[in-house]
This record gives structure tokens, C-alpha cells and sequence, in this order.
């Protein structure tokens, strides 16, 4: 009896046939779900350990994968044990395929947005500028991937996507002709956070305008400028200038120069060097370089003083250096030198009779 009931024909398959292919379908489906638990657990452990980008990466995909995904494939896999006409096979094979490229499409857009955040990651004053690079350049990415993806799709379904693809690529040349001046702009948006020629926080000079980075937005960088008023740049032209980036000095190296009077005596005029160095050591945060008679004026005898402020703070570097003239000042008064200011001798000749 049990042998005539396994051998009763079911959708051109016995009995028998079918419940080898179930058992099969079920038997992957949970070797499937088994390895995707396992695995998961173990690369969060090894993860957790790393920290790498390629760990983070393929736990994302792993996490993302799909329980439809398992129950096609098991089902597929299954359906080979059946006896199955040509259509009906062909139609699992597209049925599989299809969801194998899905699949792929949401393993892919796991990956991209773990890597573009985990690169793109830095110090909290970039925090707005990393995030909207962020969003933006995984809206990038998920469009160009699902794109290719569909395009697949669609050429598994047996449509011709020849004709479809070169009406994207002559719509895409139209589009981008169209929108050149932003695309120029929003690709300068991407050189800048990628690149990080400056970020939110620092002071930069560009030409003759100088200040703050306040914004770094998809087409503008605002710049709050020293007298007040913002400054607003365009992304793509503000690289194609010179931009000295005075955030990422570490330290300050300051030149200046002092002027004393010709009839300075040589004795004083040889201490002048000492004098200096030992009023700016005196200062904190400071690291003296040199000091030296440099030149003979018009009406002065000049010298040359270099030494370095060991931050880039502006207003530190002008209380140090306000230090140093108030002491040199003092000292020099206290020594009996007199600076020098434009003087000009008339000599005149007079005529005896």
C-alpha cells in the first residue's frame, strides 16, 4: 500500500520523488540559515577584535542576506531531484537567477555604505560635511548598482537592453551638458571632502579673502570672514585658486625686524642680539630661532628676529608677540638704546664774504 503511494504520480513526479525534493529544499534552506547565524556571530566576535573595513564590510553583506534568498536556492535545488519539462525548468532558472541578482544588489549596497562611512569618518568638526558625503555618495552608489542590477534583470527576462542602453548614455551626455555648472560644483563638493584640502573649522586664505570655513554644502563652501560678513564660493572655483590653509599649522614662525639710531655705541649694538633672545625665551610657548644685525638703513641700523609660536592659535601668536615689544621696549630703555624712526639730515652750506 505505502509503495503505491509513493508511487502515485504528482505533477508528472512520484510521491517519492517529491518528498526527496522537499527534504532536500528543507535540508539546505536550514544548512543555509545555520551558516548565516554562525557566521554572523563569529565575524561580529572577530570584528569586535579587528576593526577592519573588509570585516565590517562582509559582516554587513552577511547580515543582509536575505531568508527569500535561502528558500529560492533550497527550492531550486530541490526541484532538481523532480522530473520537470524544458519551460518549467527554464522559468526556476530565471526564478533563481533573479533573485540571485537582487541578492547581490542589497549585498552590494550593505558593503558600499560600510565602506563610504567607515573612509569618510574623521574629527567631529567635519560631522556635518561627513554626513551629507555620506548620504550623498551612497545615493550615488545605490543608484549606479541597482541600475546595473536592473539592466541584468531585464536582459535575463529577455529583453533587449541594447536599445535602452544607449538611450541612458545620449540622456546622460544631455543631462550633464544641461546641469554642467552644478555637476562641475557638486564634483568639487566630493574633491573637497575626499581630498580634505580644509574642513569645517579651519581658517584658509583664498587670494585676497581670507576666514573661517563655516559650511561645505553640495554646490557653495561659506567662509564667515574676520570683519564679519560670510563669504560664499563656489565649489568648483574655489579649487581652481590657491588656498593656504592656516588650520593646519602646528606651529607659528614669526619674522620681524627692530630699527636703532647710528649713534647706537658698538658695545650695545653687539648685547642688542642677547637682549632679545633672552626676552623671548622668557616667553611661554615659544621656541627662539635667530637675531642678527641684518643690514645698514637709510637712517638705521636694522635687525632681523625669527622665532616660532609652538601653536596656531592667531590671538596667542599676538599676545606673545605684544609680550615681547612691551619687554624689549623696557629693556631697551633700561639699556640706553634708542630705536630709530625717518630722519633726514639737511646739511647747508654758507658763504663767506
Amino acid at each position: 500500500m505505502e509503495l503505491k503511494l509513493l508511487a502515485r504520480i504528482f505533477l508528472g513526479n512520484p510521491l517519492e520523488k517529491w518528498l526527496i525534493a522537499v527534504a532536500v529544499a528543507v535540508g539546505v534552506y536550514l544548512v543555509f540559515f545555520a551558516l548565516k547565524s554562525v557566521s554572523c556571530h563569529r565575524l561580529a566576535a572577530l570584528a569586535g577584535k579587528t576593526k577592519t573595513v573588509l570585516g565590517d564590510i562582509i559582516l554587513a553583506m552577511a547580515r543582509k542576506t536575505k531568508p527569500l534568498f535561502f528558500l529560492i536556492i533550497s527550492a531550486y535545488t530541490g526541484s532538481l531531484f523532480l522530473t520537470l519539462s524544458h519551460s518549467a525548468r527554464v522559468l526556476a532558472g530565471k526564478i533563481t537567477g533573479l533573485t540571485a541578482l537582487l541578492q547581490v544588489g542589497v549585498w552590494g549596497t550593505a558593503g558600499l555604505s560600510v565602506w563610504f562611512e567607515r573612509k569618510i569618518s574623521g574629527e567631529d568638526a567635519e560631522q556635518r560635511a561627513r554626513a551629507a558625503t555620506v548620504k550623498l555618495l551612497n545615493f550615488i552608489s545605490r543608484a549606479a548598482l541597482w541600475t546595473f542590477v536592473l539592466l541584468l534583470v531585464l536582459d535575463n527576462l529577455g529583453v533587449k537592453i541594447t536599445t535602452l542602453v544607449a538611450g541612458l548614455g545620449i540622456g546622460g551626455v544631455a543631462i550633464a551638458l544641461a546641469l554642467q555648472n552644478i555637476l562641475s560644483d557638486l564634483l568639487g563638493f566630493i574633491s573637497i571632502i575626499l581630498d580634505k584640502p580644509f574642513v569645517v573649522g579651519d581658517f584658509i586664505a583664498i587670494d585676497e579673502f581670507q576666514g573661517t570655513v563655516e559650511n561645505i554644502g553640495l554646490k557653495t563652501t561659506r567662509i564667515r570672514s574676520l570683519f564679519g560678513e560670510q563669504l560664499v564660493f563656489a565649489n568648483n572655483d574655489l579649487l581652481k585658486g590657491r588656498i593656504k590653509n592656516y588650520g593646519r599649522m602646528k606651529e607659528r614662525r614669526v619674522v620681524f625686524g627692530l630699527d636703532v639710531v647710528y649713534e647706537t655705541p658698538y658695545e650695545k649694538l653687539v648685547r642688542i642680539p642677547d637682549i632679545i633672545k633672552d626676552v623671548i625665551e622668557n616667553q611661554k610657548q615659544v621656541r627662539f630661532e635667530r637675531c642678527h644685525f641684518a643690514k645698514y638703513g637709510a637712517s638705521a641700523l636694522s635687525y632681523e628676529i625669527v622665532y616660532w609660536v609652538l601653536g596656531s592659535e592667531y590671538n596667542v601668536y599676538m599676545d606673545i608677540q605684544q609680550a615681547i615689544n612691551l619687554d624689549i621696549f623696557r629693556r631697551f630703555q633700561a639699556e640706553g638704546i634708542e630705536f630709530a624712526y625717518p630722519t633726514q639730515r639737511v646739511l647747508v652750506e654758507g658763504n663767506e664774504g
